[in-house]
């Protein structure tokens, strides 16, 4: 068992090779994937309509859109969330800065660590 069994997580990355490999990586792990997105609209639906338990961001999205109204969103509903991205934090806007940063390119045991420390980060504010 690995500390992302059973993590229910929603993934909103707007490049689709991306988003597969992400779904591979995560399930290997041992995490279910709820739900991929593209754009603002597809995230907030899936959102509202998954429960995921984090969720894994990309900070520009399709469209022109960024993850801004995403994090606001999971926010909101007490949803933890890592922010993939090749921005440094002092790069980013101060509304994306409450969840975990983890700086493209990274490894896959990154990305389980950033998954585990916003969850963790998330139950110890509980």
């Amino acid at each position: 068992m690995t500390a992302l069994q059973g993590l229910r997580v929603l993934v909103v990355e707007n490049d689709e090779m991306s988003a597969a490999l992400l779904q591979m990586q995560l399930v290997q792990a041992g995490a279910v994937v709820v739900g991929l997105a593209e754009t603002v609209a597809q995230s907030l639906r899936l959102l509202q309509d998954t429960s995921p338990d984090v969720a894994l961001l990309d900070y520009r999205l399709a469209r022109n859109e960024t993850s801004e109204p995403v994090a606001a969103a999971l926010a909101t509903r007490g949803v933890p969330f890592v922010l993939a991205t090749g921005m440094t934090a002092d790069q980013l806007p101060a509304s994306m800065r409450g969840g975990v940063l983890l700086v493209k390119p990274y490894l896959s045991a990154d990305l389980s660590r950033a998954l585990v420390r916003a969850v963790g980060r998330s139950s110890a504010r509980a």
